[in-house]
């Protein structure tokens, strides 16, 4: 034996963040779609670099897949880290929902009709607890910051087949555990065409999701943290700021990961196909909420 004793958890979490801060002061200033103004960070104003990295408790966020037109969300989910757990709460995208300000729509149809500010809004009164803050990504960042970090392995559960010549879009995926990247892990999220529609698109979401914070809590990865969200940032808009992005990802290395998905029905109304969602924050009869209830609601299926 050499001796030498092996890094533990504690030491390499400290690496990671001197090599996280100084990778942040050497990349200011970051993209400005990054910051919650057009104003840059002034770094006169930090006293103790470190002392604001130690925790991020209590903090809901909210983020959103955005679909390729640009407008609808094809992804939603809640992102919370609290007691040493970072919890993940899918949101169905064809969540039917009785706006306050909009009335009757699909949930992923928020963002288009009033921002990110409305879906906080909205998703703090029917989950019950307040979404303080968001992170809105599209296809092309999803893309750019799987190939930084060398793809995400994932199983694919079946063969994934799909070709739509008007979008110049090719799914084509054989079963089986592989690394996906670019425009296969793209097609691997978008991917619903089995007949389970939304719900299966969210289990394969939740693959990547689990792929993704695997990658993210290594420490070579969030070292490279920085360069990772400025690559992307063009494709990103947050109302966080660096320094708590990087407190977001650093006390996530801590933590272990919890994933779970609203419960959620498929039915018909005039027409449009909806899912009748279980919010926790509502007031339910018999699973279904009283105020965006059935009682408007047709043609369930089961």
């Amino acid at each position: 034996m050499n001796g030498q004793r092996s890094p533990n958890k504690k030491s390499l979490l400290t690496a990671a963040v001197l090599g996280l801060f100084g990778g942040l002061l050497l990349s200011i200033p970051l993209s400005r779609s990054l910051l919650p103004s057009t104003e840059l960070p002034k770094l006169t104003s930090i006293s103790n670099p470190f002392e604001g990295w130690s925790s991020f408790d209590n903090e809901n966020i909210v983020v959103l897949g955005m679909d390729a037109g640009g407008g609808n969300t094809d992804t939603i989910f809640i992102l919370s880290i609290e007691n040493g757990d970072t919890s993940i709460i899918q949101v169905p995208r064809d969540s039917y929902i009785d706006s306050r300000s909009f009335g009757p729509m699909k949930a992923n149809a928020l963002h288009a009709r009033g921002g990110p500010n409305a879906v906080k809004t909205e998703l703090t009164r029917l989950m019950g607890r307040p979404i303080n803050h968001h992170i809105l990504v599209n296809l092309e960042g999803i893309r750019t910051i799987s190939d930084l970090l060398g793809g995400l392995e994932v199983d694919v559960p079946k063969r994934l087949y799909y070709q739509d010549k008007s979008q110049g879009l090719l799914i084509d995926l054989q079963p089986g555990r592989q690394v996906l990247k670019g425009r296969e892990l793209e097609g691997f999220l978008r991917w619903r065409h089995d007949g389970q529609g939304d719900l299966g698109r969210l289990d394969r979401q939740q693959l990547v999701l689990k792929s993704l914070f695997n990658k993210l809590i290594q420490p070579q990865h969030l070292i490279r943290l920085p360069a990772l969200i400025t690559a992307a940032g063009r494709n990103l808009e947050t109302d966080l700021g660096p320094m708590e992005l990087g407190k977001l990802i650093t006390t996530m290395g801590t933590t272990d990961l919890q994933t779970s998905r609203l419960k959620a029905r498929p039915f018909y109304q005039n027409g449009v196909s909806y899912l009748d969602t279980q919010w926790p924050g509502k007031e339910t009869t018999r699973g279904v909420d009283a105020t965006e209830s059935s009682s408007r609601r047709f043609q369930l299926l089961f």
